[in-house]
């Protein structure tokens, strides 16, 4: 056995404490589709604690047989890879269900006595993990309900572990999500608090801190003396789908730009925490790069963002309509489906370097990409050489759907003439290492359970990317609010977005 894989097996060992998993709104889509088949690969990888239970919970009334069976529905559909049956067999008998109502306080007293009964046969003492896999709304009454009947015990190191994970959207706007981070921080702890984003589960952004700080060649040139400008790109294919009425609401910077786009963008600009083992130092680093981002006034918006709609167009040779002809969308809406904005970190590491954004739907294909490009070499070495403009030298990070990286060098190809051409150097997580990625969800769910809080954002984080985008949506709903352009489905997005770049000489990066 050679020393990486020896590694790889004592890390394969260290499983979390004997922890209770309770999921409230399990009647739901992201239970069958995200969360159980999750579960059901850690089991097979053999992460999952040697004393584990789940309960799901919902106002549906379901025997544990019932729940059993609608979750391996989704296990067989979602799942990355097949679950042998024995896995499943073992892991179904700790499968429970729970009918509750979350504005009854009986339920949870119900919810209690199902715990204690489950747990206790086991003879050691579980933590508690509770998801809400719900609206917002109800984030602040389940857990006022948990703490109620003790469920949720006063945050300390000697005390059980209590967690909460809640997931996106966390607010509406800056105003809602202080007041969420009120109402739910009467009844925990900040540390008690997980506010998942699954992007930073994803396997090549985790990567970006391994990648930064575990390179010496990359690490001294992080910093705008080597680095042109930045771009990142979250582009669907795919329209809203059957989401009209959650999407209509938002748009594209509320329900991807906010949470995932900062995220990443934040993890990858941020200074050194001091230590990778430490949650908080990570999160403090990228508190600071988001309180960095500059803050626009209504002119600023005006030369820094545009927004747009599809309109009936052709993807992957089908025709699509257009975004104001979904079902459920208005015919007089204003919501965007593509957003461009042009972003700069005022700090000393970072100042004067652009950082372009775009994410859309209904694009050519789908794909999220982090750029970074560097500074151009001088060519005065080339002169009379005939060989063109020298490019820039790129990073490109893949986080899907083929996750991976890519540098391109400039090179000269063989033959007698001296030339320059660009070479890229690729690698792929699953030709790299021989095995696919995890999903998001199987780490992040892992990390709750061993009380990481790394990849979860905190509420400082949260305030700071509303507080950012405020005067965004604020200039786009007032009374004089800049243009919505339209694009035709199937396109990289309206050409005014190519003029964000235009004034600095840049261009989007062919996708």
């Amino acid at each position: 056995m050679t020393q990486s894989q020896s590694a790889d097996v004592d890390q394969r060992i260290v499983r979390p404490p004997a922890t209770a998993l309770v999921i409230f709104g399990a009647s739901g889509d992201l239970t069958s589709r995200k969360l159980i088949p999750a579960l059901c690969n850690l089991a097979e990888d053999q992460y999952l604690p040697e004393h584990f239970i789940v309960i799901g919970s919902s106002r549906s009334k379901l025997s544990d047989e019932d729940f059993r069976a609608k979750v391996l529905e989704g296990v067989k559909k979602h799942s990355r890879r097949p679950i042998s049956p024995a896995v499943w067999e073992a892991f179904a008998r700790n499968l429970h269900y729970q009918p509750l109502d979350g504005e009854k306080p009986e339920d949870f007293e119900a919810l209690k006595q199902r715990l204690e009964a489950l747990t206790a046969p086991h003879g050691v003492r579980f933590n508690y993990v509770y998801y809400l896999a719900m609206a917002p709304q109800f984030f602040g009454p389940i857990a006022s309900n948990l703490k109620e009947v003790g469920l949720i015990e006063d945050y300390s190191k000697e005390a059980r572990q209590t967690s909460v994970v809640v997931e996106k959207p966390f607010g509406h706007d800056l105003e809602s999500a202080r007041e969420l981070n009120r109402v739910i921080r009467q009844s925990l702890a900040e540390e008690q608090i997980y506010r998942i984003d699954h992007y930073l589960g994803k396997e090549t952004v985790q990567n970006i801190l391994v990648f930064r700080f575990a390179n010496g060649i990359f690490e001294p040139l992080w910093n705008r003396k080597y680095v042109d400008h930045i771009q990142i790109s979250v582009c669907e294919d795919i329209g809203i789908g059957t989401r009209a009425a959650y999407f209509d609401q938002n748009g594209i910077l509320r329900d991807i730009v906010q949470n995932h786009v900062l995220q990443m963008l934040a993890l990858l600009c941020i200074e050194p925490p001091i230590s990778l083992s430490d949650a908080d130092s990570i999160r403090d680093e990228k508190a600071k790069v988001l309180r960095s981002i500059k803050r626009m006034t209504p002119e600023e918006v005006r030369e820094n963002t545009v927004r747009a709609q599809y309109v009936a167009g052709t993807v992957d040779s089908e025709t699509v309509a257009g975004y104001r002809e979904e079902k459920g969308v208005a015919e007089s809406s204003s919501t965007d489906s593509y957003v461009g904005l042009k972003l700069e970190i005022d700090n000393w590491r970072w100042s004067g370097v652009p950082i372009y954004i775009r994410a859309g739907k209904r694009l050519p294909k789908r794909i999220t990409e982090i750029t970074i490009f560097f500074n151009k070499a001088p060519d005065s070495l080339f002169k009379g050489r005939n060989i063109g403009e020298l490019e820039h030298n790129v990073l490109s990070i893949q986080v899907q759907p083929k996750e991976g990286m890519s540098l391109r060098i400039s090179s000269k190809p063989p033959g007698p003439r001296m030339r320059v051409r660009p070479v890229e150097m690729d690698f792929t997580y699953d030709s790299s290492f021989g095995v696919a990625s995890p999903e998001a969800y199987e780490r992040l769910l892992l990390d709750v359970m061993k009380g990481d809080a790394t990849l979860f954002t905190r509420n400082d984080e949260i305030e700071e990317s509303w507080d950012l985008l405020a005067p965004i949506f604020e200039a786009w709903s007032g009374p004089n609010p800049p243009p919505l352009y339209e694009y035709k489905a199937g396109t990289w997005g309206p050409p005014e977005a190519d003029q964000l770049l235009a004034p600095m000489k840049h261009t989007w990066r062919k996708l």
